[in-house]
C-alpha cells in the first residue's frame, strides 16, 4: 500500500494520488463544456457529444499516466545514502550520499496545501543528482527534511 513501509520502502501519501486525480478531472470538466458548448454551438448536438466523448477519452488516459507515474515514485533511507526511484516510461533510481547533501528543502504549493502534502527537495553539489520526493504528508516531510540534514552534517562532518 503506498505510504506504508515494505522493506524500508517508503511511496507518497495516497493524498497525492487523490490530489492528480482532482486536477485531472477538474481540468477534464472545464475542457469538457468548453469543447462540447462549441462544438454544438458551430455543428451541432452530435458534434457536441462526440467533443465530449474525445475530452473523457483524454481524461482516462490520463488518469491512467497519472496513476503509473504516482506508482512509480519511491524512496528508502538506508545507512549512508537515500535512494529515490521515479519513472514511467524510463525509471530512474537515484542514490543520495548523505555526505554530498547541501540542503534539504521541503516546499508545498497552494493545491499541495489543500491536501496537506508537501515535497521534499535534496540540494547536492551537482545539480544532476538534486532529488525530490513528492506527495509527503506534512509531517513525514517534516521528519524526512530533518533526519536528512542531521545525517547530512554528521556524514560531512566526518569527511
Amino acid at each position: 500500500m503506498p505510504g506504508m513501509p515494505e522493506d524500508g520502502v517508503m511511496c507518497p501519501s495516497p493524498r497525492l494520488w487523490r490530489m492528480r486525480c482532482a486536477e485531472v478531472m477538474a481540468a477534464a470538466t472545464v475542457l469538457a463544456v468548453a469543447a462540447g458548448a462549441a462544438a454544438g454551438l458551430t455543428l451541432g448536438a452530435g458534434a457536441a457529444v462526440i467533443a465530449v466523448a474525445v475530452v473523457t477519452a483524454g481524461a482516462l488516459a490520463a488518469l491512467w499516466f497519472v496513476r503509473n507515474r504516482f506508482r512509480s515514485w519511491m524512496y528508502q533511507e538506508r545507512d549512508e545514502d537515500l535512494i529515490v526511484g521515479r519513472g514511467v516510461l524510463i525509471h530512474r533510481l537515484s542514490v543520495v550520499p548523505y555526505g554530498r547533501m547541501q540542503f534539504v528543502d521541503v516546499s508545498a504549493g497552494p493545491i499541495d496545501r489543500v491536501f496537506r502534502l508537501a515535497t521534499v527537495k535534496l540540494h547536492t553539489a551537482a545539480a544532476a543528482s538534486d532529488a525530490r520526493i513528492p506527495g509527503l504528508e506534512r509531517e513525514e516531510a517534516a521528519r524526512l527534511r530533518d533526519r536528512l540534514a542531521a545525517l547530512g552534517e554528521a556524514k560531512a562532518a566526518g569527511l
